[in-house]
């Protein structure tokens, strides 16, 4: 199954699952391309030194219909599953209609709580802190036109310890993402195959 990544940021998510599968250890997986909106980002620069085909697809570089050129440029590179890491944006209704039940995102809290547009990264942290959580965690759904409303996939769970900082809870969460989205692609692979 070939999956591409999209992705703002740092693509930290997106290096581990590309590392792994480079790695020989995520079978039954072959890397595509990663689409990054922000041509600044270190993912970006990321990619272009560990040979990931990439590219910059922004309002800024198709202003006139950037939905559209995502779709084309994920099915020219044959692309069967597509893995959100830190994008930013919403899904286009084109993107969607081709890859319905074909893309995941991970979003830092245990949904359904603590999602929804608005709530990302320190956000989220801040928002579970002051709700009083014992718990937090991540969770890997598959994406649809509602944020962070898709079916479940798989979650983790992290302790909220006493004493803990936006900073700290959101360092404990961002440890266990990656190889959380590592177990929800096998997890997938072992429903898709049987």
């Amino acid at each position: 199954m070939k999956i591409s990544f999209l992705a703002s940021h740092g693509g930290s998510s997106a290096r581990k699952i590309i590392e792994t599968i480079e790695h020989g250890e995520l079978p039954g997986f072959e890397i595509g391309i990663l689409i990054t909106n922000n041509k600044d980002s270190a993912i970006y620069d990321w990619c272009l030194t560990h040979g990931i085909e990439v590219f910059h697809i922004s309002s800024k570089t198709h202003s006139d219909n950037e939905d559209q050129a995502i779709k084309k440029a994920l099915q020219s590179a044959e692309t069967e599953l597509i893995v959100l890491s830190g994008y930013m944006k919403k899904i286009g209704p084109q993107t969607l209609s081709a890859y319905s039940g074909k893309i995941l995102n991970i979003h830092p809290s245990l949904l359904p709580k603590f999602g929804g547009r608005g709530m990302y990264g320190d956000f989220v942290h801040a928002a579970v802190l002051q709700a009083g959580e014992t718990a937090s965690g991540a969770t890997v759904h598959f994406v649809t036109d509602a944020y962070d409303e898709g079916p479940l996939l798989l979650q983790k769970e992290v302790p909220v310890l006493s004493g803990d900082t936006v900073e700290s809870l959101g360092q404990r969460v961002r440890a266990i993402e990656g190889e959380l989205y590592i177990n929800a692609l096998n997890k997938l692979l072992a429903t898709t195959d049987t």
